[in-house]
This record gives C-alpha cells, structure tokens and sequence, in this order.
C-alpha cells in the first residue's frame, strides 16, 4: 500500500468490491449472461455426466408419465372432497366439472400403481437392489414420476431424478436417490441425459410433456440419430385417443413399419416381458440378468 496516497486503501477496496475483479467462476451475473449459455450448457451436462459415471450408472430404463396422476388414495380424497363441496352448492357448473375431471384421474391412477411395480421390477432384477447397472430414470417430479422412484425405493434400490428449472418450482419427489438427484438448467441437456443411458422408454399417460418425449424418441429412432430401443406406451385406450398412428400411415406422413417403432402394454409384467424380449431378439440383452 501506497502510504503517501491516502486514497490509494479506498480505491483498492473499490476495486475489490468490483464485479468486474469477481473471479469467473464465481461470478453468478457473469455466468448466467445471454453470452456465458456454451458453458452454462456444457456444464448443465458435465454435473450430471460426472455423477452417473462415479456411481456406475451403466444403462437406464427411463419412465415419464403425468405429474397430476396421483397415488390412487390421493386421487379417492380429491374425488370424496370435491363431492361433498358439491353436495352443498348442487348447481356450481365448475364443480361439477373439477369431478368430472378428478374422477377420471382417480380412474388414471391405477397407472400409478402399475408404474410403482415395474420400477420394483427393474430394480429386483439382475444382482438386486444394490445393482446400480440397470436404473429407473425419471424427470424426478411428482406423479408418475415419483411412483417409479417409489418403486425402486421400497426395495432399497438406487434411482435417478432429472428435474428442471421452471417458472414454478418443480419440488423433487421424496424417492429419488439422494446422490442421483439433480436439478437440470435446460430441457435439451435433461433429454440428452435422458437417452444417453436408455435401454427402454415406458411411457404412462401424460400431458404435452409426455408427448414431447414420446415423439422425439421416435423421431430420433426413425431418423437413426440414436440407436434403436423399446419404445412402450402404457395404456392402449388412453395412447390410440391421444395420437392416431395408423391415421399417420394412411395419410403416407410416415411409413408403415414405423407403426412398429414402438408397442402397447397395460401390466408391469407386461412391461418388463417387451422390454425383454426386444432385447434378446436384438441379441444385446440388458447388463441384469433378465427373468
């Protein structure tokens, strides 16, 4: 310090405090800059990359569906609460549409159930719970989401969560693995994540989200961009009202042996036996043993 310059204290401190003397990697401001996006992406990546390679995560079976289809007991007490509301104001037109639409979730819930034991499935296959080889992947959220963490959990398995940044929180689910749990900036490197893994995609009702999976995986599949995998939408009824493919066929949008880029089941052991069984007709069975 310069004693015979009485600013020279304040201007050190100046330039201390000084957001351009902040170092780069701990200057949020600069890091979250519209020009800093290539490394805000790479790193959104590497996180996530580094940890699944620590824990041995080799292949993942990755599971979306709803996040408003909940544990069939929830949906039972939305339907019963809803109905007592109603029975006080018989003529409110938006109750009686909220019960209309909460009876077909209790309906959808039974997904939660089947989604809960096929997690449990994967999770007891191969060398058993603590063989982390093959892994249920979910976005992490509620709903579907957490009754595929759900099953894994409850048989003492380790399983991943891949949740995103929204304008409103998305909360983690409570059954995720605590050191698979991550929180993801951008929808593009949570899909890469997503597929990078993947040996299955099962496919539970679900809303825009859902579909927006559902249908880049295809495309990529039809494309050959990625390699081949079993594509299984849960739920036949509910998959042949939201998207019509034999429609696509006979409109020539796409070709017909497209319609065979992925199948329908409606059980867990359902499930699990097309996984399975596209697999060994592959000859590149799953790094578990399968039953």
């Amino acid at each position: 310090m310069n004693e015979n310059d009485p600013e020279a204290s304040r201007r050190v401190s100046n330039i201390l405090q000084s957001p351009v003397y902040r170092r780069a990697d701990r200057d949020v401001d600069f890091l979250n800059d519209n020009d800093v996006r290539g490394a805000r992406l790479q790193l959104d990546y590497l996180k996530t990359e580094l940890n699944l390679r620590r824990h041995g995560i080799k292949q993942t079976i990755v599971v979306f569906g709803s996040t408003r289809i909940p544990d069939p007991v929830v949906a039972r007490k939305r339907v019963d609460d809803i109905h007592a509301a109603q029975e006080m104001t018989p003529d409110d037109a938006t109750l009686t549409e909220e019960l209309r639409i909460a009876k077909r979730i209790l309906s959808n819930s039974r997904y939660y159930s089947v989604a809960r034991e096929f997690a449990t499935l994967v999770a007891s296959s191969g060398e058993g719970p603590d063989d982390p080889r093959v892994t249920i992947m979910t976005g992490g959220g509620p709903g579907i989401m957490e009754s595929a963490n759900r099953g894994a959990y409850n048989v003492g398995a380790k399983s991943i969560g891949l949740n995103i940044m929204l304008p409103h929180e998305q909360a983690p689910n409570s059954y995720m693995s605590e050191e698979l749990a991550f929180s993801v900036h951008y929808f593009a490197i949570r899909k890469l994540h997503f597929l990078l893994r993947a040996r299955a995609l099962v496919a539970f009702p679900g809303g825009f989200g859902t579909l927006d999976e559902v249908f880049e995986t295809l495309a990529l599949i039809q494309t050959k961009t990625i390699e081949p995998l079993p594509v299984v939408l849960v739920g036949e009824e509910y998959w042949r009202q939201a998207f019509d493919p034999d429609f696509l066929v006979s409109e020539g949008v796409v070709s017909a042996e497209d319609r065979q880029l992925f199948c329908y089941a409606e059980t867990a052991d359902q499930i699990w036996k097309e996984i399975c069984a596209w697999h060994r007709v592959k000859g590149e069975a799953l790094l578990c043993d399968l039953p």
